[in-house]
């Protein structure tokens, strides 16, 4: 719709609407020399660093960088998309937009839709006050523990089980629309309400229009919750419950809560927590992921603990992965057994509720618990079937640093090496400080690469064994040249005309994966051990003759036997 609205009228209307008047009507401006100032809305500072250029209708923010006109500004600070930032600033200009016939008559169309969207919101708001079966609903949010105040900031109202509640009064401009809307039926002899005895919850939009209702059963329905059929101003795919009600609590969303239903929604905002939205009865999908992510780039997925409650979240967490971007912060919250957030919130309050927020999982942790679920990562097997689980997912991720990072962490999950002391992994277990360890003739030469001082044990360790050339040679090569310091060698090997670059520049090709310094470290220094123990068994094999008899054994022989044994029993 924006593209089909003219540029020069565009231009003119920001030419037109004063942007100290836009700005000023939503913060505080104060006079500075030739600017007015403010504390940025965008970001959290204590000094003005928000200036507005009246005469040019321009703002910057010299902390965080946002800058614009009258449209930007609207666009951030009210999150509105272009063209209901338009039509706002048309509203304060008091100018009509000019549009093509084809555009009017899908405005025209859906202003009618929302005219008669909010006539069914407003008699339902009033049988919640004074229709005589009233104390059906009175009864339920009572046990809910609603108050009068989160009722009407929610508008929350009440369906009678009445079939012509909304048509018996409705015009019959309204009563078209409605039925255009599929918020009353004419498929019968008469008009026929589609919510019957139900708690009503109306759905609106950005700009706080009507634009469907979710309804709960009062009576024994098998359908607990249903929600308005689509329409041309409604598609549930694109809408988030509570989004409206989150952005009048705060303009600036530092993060959002997605939980699973109204009621969650709706409890949590009476607890303090107000920056909740719940998807409309559809996994939270990309469509929904895109309108949160453009308006808060810090999401909390809460669900409940139960089956369906852990197959939304990884439906979430399969669909959040193409959308990353650096930046963004992803978790994921999942509740006690028989647990929702309603209930918790309750149960335990705000402060309680909002430090299991603060502690929800990070999108990379969660996506490997959920994959590594029921998995032994001490079996090949089933290494093998992570493996193949993530990295289809890991293929889908934008983002060059995320998608390095999640590698690594399937690299050290499935390359795991552990120390001879633990003995004890559990299949399902806590895999935060497993380790990858590459091949053992390429760790050592990593360790030299981050302390080429190490050389002269690795030589040490290594003469004379098998499979260990690479090392070897390296190790050689760093104490012949007398090289202590990495900087010294990524130098010389840089200017190198003898041949050692073309020797060593794969000397590296096969890590997937590669460890820190310290890490390398600890991992050379336990594999040297194990080759000096090796060293020293074959040695003391070698010292027995172990042809001989013990009668013909000397004492050197038999201590050497004796270290063979208690090593073996350890």
């Amino acid at each position: 719709m924006a593209g089909l609205i003219p540029q020069d009228f565009i231009a003119d209307l920001i030419e037109r609407v004063p942007l100290s008047e836009v700005i000023g009507s939503r913060i505080t401006l104060k006079k500075s020399g030739s600017s007015l100032t403010a504390c940025c809305p965008f970001h959290q500072e204590k000094t003005p660093s928000f200036h507005v250029n009246a005469q040019k209708n321009f703002y910057h923010c010299f902390g965080c960088g946002a800058n614009g006109n009258s449209i930007n500004f609207l666009r951030e600070h009210d999150n509105l998309q272009f063209n209901e930032a338009v039509e706002e600033l048309a509203k304060l200009a008091g100018v009509e937009i000019p549009r093509d016939e084809a555009v009017k008559k899908v405005y025209s169309l859906q202003n009618k839709m929302w005219d008669a969207l909010e006539y069914a919101n407003v008699r339902y708001r009033e049988a919640l006050k004074h229709h005589s079966d009233k104390v059906l609903a009175e009864k339920y949010l009572k046990k809910r523990g609603l108050t009068d105040d989160i009722i009407a900031q929610f508008s929350i109202g009440f369906a009678p089980a009445e079939s012509n509640f909304l048509s018996s009064k409705a015009s019959p401009a309204v009563l078209k629309s409605l039925i255009e809307t599929r918020t009353v039926s004419d498929k019968g002899s008469r008009p026929y309400d589609l919510f019957q005895k139900r708690l009503m919850f109306p759905i609106r939009n950005s700009r706080g229009k009507t634009i469907a209702f979710g309804g709960r059963t009062l009576g024994d329905d098998k359908a607990k919750y249903i929600n308005s059929p689509e329409s041309e101003v409604f598609h549930k795919s694109h809408e988030l419950y509570g989004l409206f009600e989150a952005n009048q609590a705060s303009r600036r969303l530092d993060r959002l809560l997605v939980v699973e239903g109204y009621m969650d929604v709706v409890s949590l905002a009476q607890y303090g927590i107000t920056y909740a939205v719940a998807t409309l009865g559809t996994a939270t999908n990309t469509d929904n992921l895109t309108q949160m992510l453009r308006r808060c780039k810090n999401l909390v997925f809460c669900f409940d603990g139960d089956n369906a409650g852990i197959n939304a979240a990884r439906k979430a967490m399969e669909n959040a992965l193409p959308l990353y971007e650096d930046g963004m912060q992803l978790s994921f919250l999942i509740l006690p057994q028989g647990e929702d957030p309603d209930t918790l919130v309750r149960e335990e309050g705000k402060q309680a509720f909002e430090k299991r927020i603060d502690n929800a999982k990070p999108l990379s942790e969660f996506m490997f618990d959920i994959y590594a679920s029921g998995l032994n990562l001490n079996l090949a097997e089933h290494k093998g079937l992570l493996k193949q689980k993530v990295e289809p997912q890991i293929e889908q991720v934008r983002s060059p640093v995320f998608k390095s990072a999640l590698r690594q962490r399937l690299n050290q999950l499935t390359f795991r090496w552990q120390k001879h002391e633990d003995k004890k992994l559990p299949g399902s277990q806590n895999l935060a400080n497993d380790r990858m360890m590459p091949d053992p003739d390429v760790s050592l030469c990593l360790a030299m690469y981050y302390d080429p001082n190490f050389s002269a044990d690795v030589l040490l360790a290594v003469d004379g064994l098998d499979g260990y050339a690479n090392s070897a040679e390296f190790a050689g090569f760093l104490k012949s040249e007398g090289i202590n310091k990495t900087q010294d060698l990524v130098y010389f090997l840089a200017v190198d005309q003898s041949g050692y670059r073309d020797r060593f520049y794969k000397l590296f090709e096969r890590l997937e994966w590669v460890p820190s310094s310290e890490e390398s470290r600890q991992v050379a220094e336990d594999l040297l051990i194990r080759l000096k123990h090796g060293k020293n068994q074959a040695q003391a094999l070698k010292a027995t003759k172990i042809f001989k008899s013990p009668s013909q054994m000397t004492e050197e022989e038999k201590q050497a036997l004796r270290a063979i044994s208690v090593t073996k029993s350890k």
